[in-house]
């Protein structure tokens, strides 16, 4: 066998390894491209599900507060007309606001939970204003103090809520809205401090 053709069978091999070892490490890199861009799907996936997940559980979360609020003052209005009150509307947005809120706890984050926090014990305190309305001659403060809470405190409360929520889902950023919150928050908590005095 001369040397000529000993070279060109070993060129020969060398092409065809160097050719499947190419071809091999081509194979890799494609398919480690491609679970690169699977898991970066995935992962985006898990985010929107997360993120809309998020957005339904602050959606309920506002309109049972706004119900709420809603019912009770509803209430005290046809209380002071004289009308017969059921419980069964008040106690039921009660309600619902109760399971959101207990839902909402788990996932909330610091923030928004305290706003969160703050507001359902103002919307208890609500609930009490509207039991304990008075059924005798001399209520005319009572009631007045009860519209007052419903119309003023608490529905900056829910305003508040509404606000942080879409504020942390990124769809409404205030421009010093961080430094406006505390205030406000500050603000209704001591209302209801104030008005818990007056009701014991």
């Amino acid at each position: 066998m001369d040397v000529t053709t000993l070279a060109v069978a070993l060129i020969g091999v060398g092409g065809t390894l160097g050719g499947a070892l190419g071809g091999a490490l081509l194979s890799q890199r494609v398919t480690r491209e491609q679970n690169r861009r699977a898991d970066r799907e995935r992962a985006e996936d898990r985010h929107d599900r997360a993120q809309e997940a998020r957005r339904d559980l602050y959606a309920r979360l506002n309109t049972t507060a706004r119900a709420y609020r809603v019912a009770a003052r509803d209430a005290v209005h046809a209380a002071e007309r004289g009308e017969s009150v059921g419980p069964a509307v008040l106690d039921a947005a009660k309600e619902a606001w109760a399971e959101q809120y207990s839902l909402a706890q788990m996932a909330l984050p610091k923030d928004v939970h305290q706003i969160a926090s703050t507001l359902n014990r103002a919307l208890g305190v609500g609930y009490s204003v509207v039991k304990q309305l008075p059924s005798g001659p001399d209520r005319a403060e009572a009631y007045d103090r009860a519209k007052e809470w419903f119309s003023g405190p608490l529905s900056d409360g829910v305003y508040l809520l509404r606000v942080t929520l879409r504020h942390d889902l990124g769809v409404e950023v205030q421009p010093g809205f961080a430094h406006t919150r505390p205030q406000m928050l500050s603000a209704l908590d001591s209302e209801r401090r104030s008005l818990e005095r007056l009701l014991a």
